[in-house]
């Protein structure tokens, strides 16, 4: 019989017959009597379900539940979970995922204003009695056919127009008594593993809570978010009026040559929301003289902030942008991270004070010299940029920072307006399955990266989750002190981004450790028909991260 040698965690080599299943090597652990059990594998550095079969020699790493993989194969089952107690309870009802709020998923069924408090006890009766019958879940293959046959039955439309622009003769589905959901990543390999969670009203829909990586054992007190809710809210409309609320739908106008007029309306809704963000400000013009912006990487702020410009210059303005980058302190006096290196994410890593007195000095009509910093030297040039502001000067400045109180303490309120850049887009690959901001975020990065910085998908991939521990830490907390949400999220850019990611994707291979990502990621894509890039307005927020953008010739 033919074997294959499989590499263990612990340096140990082991002959296995080839087709052996992952769980078979790990034997013990997943079960959920274990303090952390294994839920998923990484063979070679690829996510895999338990059930994956081993057929060449292979490195196998197990992935237990209280980690960052198995954070996330928890939040997907959990919702595979909901879904399926949706059905059994209210068959006749469309539950659709929404988008993350905090630590948790909106959802909401479709054509309905509310659910009641009653019906969502229900549910969570539901889907604890799922988890107490410990009932299995299975990946499984079916034929193409079988898929669309069962997801029609279903009434899984949005899954339907994805299947339609696929043609893989199998479809991976799991399976969990009779209850059958494509397979996007690896679930855990049954219910009773699912037995933290909370459902809670918060109309029109409810929230799916799960627990934080950092107490990975209990649920959090809730903290609500009514800025990225009112975006999300806002976002939706916007789907309503384009027409188009999952991949599928996008991907039926790209073949039926209607992307362009979508593209067009898209980026007037965008349009319309700076103009009236800058009328809004307007409506404070006695008082307010500094626009505060501020908003995760690849939000879009850098094109946001000079299209805000030009609406403020209509109303009467004299705009000027200044970047908090330029505030940087030198080097040597930027605070260090737990591993002893600058840390420029800190908001000590600025001059707080110059900052500070360079604003009020400007209020006051004086002139001041607004600081360059050199970041080859990675200190302030000796000369800066001198600046005086005239009657209708206002001043726009974009940073991480920008919404923390701490950025400006001397600054009288009523002279500050603060907004807030998100990309959080409305467009779900099905009913069941989001599309992850993060995600989105991610791939606009990666393209930029290599596009304006030379830098390879694996750099950026590398550095993500240090990127992510910043804005957890500088952004995200300060949501809700902005006056304005704006989001930069264009339901189209994926597949414009599609043909730029994927060569780069392409270039991490098996050894790299973030792999999976770059694998995972592909897979994602492949979910999306592109489109070309010459149809994409060169004053769009997309250009920032595609290249060709008016504001940067």
């Amino acid at each position: 019989m033919y074997t294959v040698e499989v590499s263990l965690e612990s340096g140990e080599r082991r002959e296995y017959p080839y087709g052996t299943r992952v769980s078979t090597i790990f034997e013990k652990g997943m079960s959920s009597r274990d303090t952390n059990p294994i839920v998923a594998a990484l063979v070679n550095n690829t996510l895999t379900s338990l059930s994956y079969k081993v057929e060449i020699d292979t490195e196998v790493k197990p992935v237990r539940l209280y980690s960052h993989y198995g954070n996330r194969i928890y939040r997907r089952s959990l919702s595979f979970l909901l879904a399926k107690a949706s059905q059994e309870l209210f068959p006749e009802r469309h539950l659709i995922i929404g988008h993350s709020l905090g630590d948790g998923f909106y959802y909401y069924y479709e054509g309905m204003s509310s659910i009641s408090n009653e019906e969502i006890q229900q549910l969570e009766q539901m889907m604890h009695s799922l988890v107490q019958q410990a009932l299995p879940i299975e990946r499984q293959v079916l034929s193409y056919e079988q898929t669309v046959e069962y997801v029609s039955k279903s009434g899984l439309d949005a899954t339907e127009k994805l299947l339609k622009f696929k043609n893989e003769p199998k479809i991976p589905v799991y399976n969990c008594g009779g209850y059958i959901d494509l397979s996007y990543e690896p679930l855990v390999a049954s219910t009773d593993l699912l037995f933290i969670f909370e459902l809670r009203n918060y109309a029109p829909g409810f929230l799916l809570r799960f627990p934080q990586s950092k107490s990975p054992d209990k649920i959090a007190e809730f903290q609500d978010n009514p800025v990225l809710f009112s975006i999300f809210k806002e976002y939706k409309a916007w789907g309503k009026i384009l027409e188009v609320n999952c991949t599928g739908r996008l991907n039926e106008l790209i073949e039926n040559r209607g992307i362009a007029h979508f593209i067009q309306v898209a980026e007037g809704l965008h349009e319309k929301k700076i103009s009236l963000i800058a009328d809004q400000i307007h409506e404070h013009r006695d008082t307010v003289k500094v626009v505060l912006i501020a908003g995760p990487s690849s939000s879009g702020k850098t094109t946001f902030t000079r299209r805000l410009a030009i609406q403020l210059r209509v109303l009467g303005f004299n705009p000027v942008i200044i970047g908090l980058d330029d505030y940087f302190l030198p080097k040597e006096q930027t605070p260090l991270d737990e591993q002893g290196k600058p840390n420029f994410e800190d908001l000590h890593a600025l001059n707080v004070k110059l900052l500070n007195n360079h604003l009020l000095s400007l209020f006051d009509n004086r002139e001041v010299e607004i600081p360059i910093f050199d970041f080859k030297l990675q200190r302030p040039k000796e000369q800066g940029t001198k600046l005086q502001f005239g009657n209708r000067s206002i001043l726009l400045m974009e940073g991480i920072h920008g919404l923390n109180p701490d950025l400006t303490p001397h600054i009288p309120e009523e002279r500050k307006y603060r907004v807030y850049i998100s990309a959080l887009t409305q467009l779900n690959l099905d009913d069941h399955n989001r599309i992850s901001t993060t995600d989105n975020r991610l791939i606009r990065r990666i393209v930029r990266d290599h596009q304006f910085r030379g830098n390879p998908a694996l750099g950026t991939l590398n550095m993500w989750d240090s990127v992510r521990r910043g804005e957890n830490k500088n952004i995200f907390p300060y949501q809700n002190e902005a006056d304005s949400a704006f989001n930069s999220a264009l339901d189209y850019e994926l597949s414009v981004l599609k043909p730029f990611v994927e060569p780069l994707l392409k270039t991490v291979k098996p050894h790299h450790e973030v792999y999976n990502e770059a694998r995972r990621l592909l897979s994602f894509l492949e979910n999306f028909s592109p489109i070309p890039p010459t149809l994409v307005p060169h004053h769009s927020i997309l250009r920032e991260f595609v290249g060709d953008s008016i504001f940067y010739t």
